[in-house]
């Protein structure tokens, strides 16, 4: 067991998934809570470290959008696991575009649940590395601004969409760290990304253009084959 194990809240209106669910992750290793319903998570965090909450979706006092979406609004950024006996594949859009990380259907295996959970806890940290980050990089003859969002060459300004932006925010927040697809969609925050097709691979290509000499033999943006991109800022093979 980990000397200081993640905190979880589920939060789910079921006696019996709550006491189920919580032992299984408890012999896990995790740190588990329980709450059963918006009011009582309320209590809680208001007092605690959570680390990642499980929210029911179908609630009887407050669904579980209406929490994601309220905790979104407050700026409260926990990571959030939707659970829901619809299989409807709208209500996972919908929960995904109030914020929630992931969403997993019952009945669901625990495993799955324990795999998806470690899975949204890892990107997490990833994206806490991005507050290291400086707001100014120069890399070749460009210059990255996350204060004006903005992209010059050369100290020129350079014509670049928000997506194109945010896109090359997360590799410049992430340097010389291979980052598979599913990662970068996560870290932009799904935000110009159409997560349902290849849109980052077009993006991607776009950047390319805007920022190799030749796109068809990247320095900057290099391809992981058979995983994903690297950002290498100098232009040198990565190790």
């Amino acid at each position: 067991m980990a000397i200081n194990p993640p905190s979880i809240l589920i939060v789910d209106d079921d006696p019996k998934i709550r006491e189920l669910t919580s032992q299984y992750l408890i012999d896990q290793g995790l740190n588990v809570h329980t709450a059963s319903g918006g009011k009582e998570m309320d209590i809680f965090i208001a007092s605690h470290q959570v680390n990642l909450i499980i929210l029911d979706l179908m609630m009887p006092e407050e669904t579980g959008l209406a929490i994601c979406q309220r905790l979104r609004g407050s700026g409260n950024s926990t990571p959030i696991i939707i659970l829901t006996a619809k299989g409807d594949e709208i209500d996972r859009i919908v929960g995904l575009e109030m914020g929630a990380d992931d969403y997993v259907s019952k009945p669901f295996n625990p495993r799955e649940l324990l795999a998806r959970i470690n899975a949204v806890l890892r990107r997490n940290e990833l994206k806490q590395s991005q507050n290291s980050t400086p707001e100014n990089l120069a890399f070749g003859p460009f210059l990255f601004s996350s204060d004006t969002r903005s992209l010059t060459k050369n100290g020129v300004p350079i014509s670049i969409t928000s997506g194109e932006f945010e896109l090359l925010k997360v590799f410049i927040d992430h340097p010389r760290q291979p980052l598979s697809r599913d990662q970068i969609m996560q870290l932009a925050k799904g935000r110009e990304l159409d997560v349902f097709d290849r849109s980052i691979d077009v993006q991607i290509s776009r950047l390319r253009k805007i920022l190799e000499e030749d796109p068809t033999s990247p320095k900057f943006l290099q391809t992981m084959w058979g995983f994903g991109y690297i950002f290498v800022p100098d232009g040198d093979v990565p190790h």
